[in-house]
């Protein structure tokens, strides 16, 4: 692992426990033949490389928050380093996401997952199995609805499927819709069956970002995954699947501090950045930037319960 990120430490200390815990994948669930959309392996590396210029700036004022991130306290998040992922050990992968997020779980803390694509969301949500009910605020330019793919039911096509099918959650919102996606009419018949919100990036244009909030329960217990070509590719290049008319920084993090502020977030990842996409840098800065006002509406909420 590279430097951590923002300079966090892996431990806090006198035993006091974290409020977040940050942690990487590399890899998930692999399609049959190596096709996996994009390379998203070292991304979480890559983020954390991006975090190093404003690691000494952690108690400078942050313009975006309003204030230092953590309030002018101390730091109470830690990053933990990237779980042991290999390519094409599918079950092995995300076995190991899943007791990942539920070790985080267990100490009341948020998990904060970095990579790989967004098959990595499918154990993630799964580690919630206990600590339900929760809603899903997915970020995304498609709804990954799809049943299967070349047989496989765990790829990166598949999470939000999986989530509906989990009895812990108990709805979704998905925003930032738009283009041609890999939906087929079948897939978004079945998530309107479900009850699946749609909130397209011509609504949040039009609207703001209380298009997609207005569908959050009050006081409900969010998770939020973030696929990074819900973005602009102008500002998010580094995808598989570079769409414009995208999401804009500012209504991204406007929708996590939203959402911080009508609801509690339990959860938080952020998937599907390809580095040897990127250019310049740019994504995995703002990607960076992402997490940043992510930790910022998680340190200001009451501490959650496991």
């Amino acid at each position: 692992m590279t430097a951590s990120f923002l300079g966090f430490p892996d431990r806090l200390a006198d035993g006091h426990l974290p409020r977040a815990v940050i942690f990487g994948a590399d890899h998930c669930t692999a399609y049959p033949g190596g096709h996996n959309g994009g390379d998203a392996s070292a991304a979480a590396d890559a983020i954390r490389r991006a975090s190093q210029e404003d690691a000494p700036l952690v108690e400078h004022w942050d313009f975006d928050l309003g204030g230092p991130l953590f309030a002018g306290r101390p730091v109470c998040c830690v990053d933990g380093g990237n779980v042991a992922t290999a390519m094409h050990d599918n079950a092995g992968n995300r076995s190991r996401i899943e007791a990942k997020t539920r070790e985080v779980l267990l100490m009341a803390a948020v998990p904060i997952l970095l990579g790989s694509d967004c098959s990595a969301t499918i154990p993630f949500l799964a580690g919630f199995g206990e600590h339900g009910p929760v809603w899903v605020l997915q970020i995304d330019a498609h709804i990954d609805w799809r049943d299967e793919v070349h047989g496989e039911r765990y790829g990166y096509s598949s999470p939000m499927r999986r989530a509906s099918e989990m009895r812990h959650v108990a709805g979704m919102v998905q925003v930032g819709l738009r283009s041609v996606g890999s939906a087929r009419p079948a897939e978004i018949e079945a998530a309107r069956r479900y009850g699946s919100r749609f909130v397209t990036a011509r609504e949040v244009h039009a609207h703001g970002v209380e298009a997609a909030l207005r569908h959050i329960p009050e006081g409900a217990r969010v998770v939020v995954t973030l696929d990074c070509d819900s973005l602009d590719p102008s500002i998010m290049p580094g995808v598989a699947a570079r769409t414009p008319g995208g999401l804009t920084y500012t209504q991204a993090i406007d929708l996590i501090a939203g959402l911080g502020k009508r609801a509690r977030i339990a959860g938080f990842d952020l998937v599907e950045f390809y580095p040897p996409a990127d250019i310049d840098g740019l994504s995995a800065l703002t990607a960076s930037r992402l997490l940043v006002n992510a930790i910022a509406a998680i340190v200001r909420q009451p501490r959650l319960e496991g």
